[in-house]
């Protein structure tokens, strides 16, 4: 991968109607994984896991997360460390987008969906 600082734009990184994805093994040769979400009210993601932590940082909105056995509801400039193998999964609780980056400890993303998607 080039030595130089790499842009990549949200039109490059879409991944679904309200999510972007950047991979860092597959797009810049780094060992972390980003996903910025802009869930609507109602809306959320079920329950799965992954082989490794999760970081959440909350910018805007309300939702509640469940994560093993803890469900915890944040607000704006919180952040939810979620542990390896653990099956979490969040709801937008409010009545205006939730804007969401969550940090993956990985080059590409691994998640099981716990539904069997």
């Amino acid at each position: 991968m080039s030595n130089e600082p790499q842009v990549f734009s949200f039109a490059e990184l879409q991944f679904s109607p309200t999510a972007f994805l950047f991979e860092g093994a597959k797009q810049a040769g780094t060992n972390a994984s980003i996903f910025v979400v802009r869930t609507p009210p109602g809306g959320g993601v079920d329950l799965h896991t992954h082989p490794y932590p999760e970081t959440f940082v909350l910018l805007e909105g309300s939702g509640r997360w469940t994560a093993g056995d803890t469900v915890v509801d944040l607000e704006p400039d919180h952040v939810l460390v979620v542990p390896a193998e653990t099956p979490h999964g969040f709801r937008n609780t409010g009545d205006r987008p939730l804007l969401v980056v969550s940090v993956h400890e990985a080059g590409m993303l691994d998640q099981t969906f716990l539904d069997g998607d």
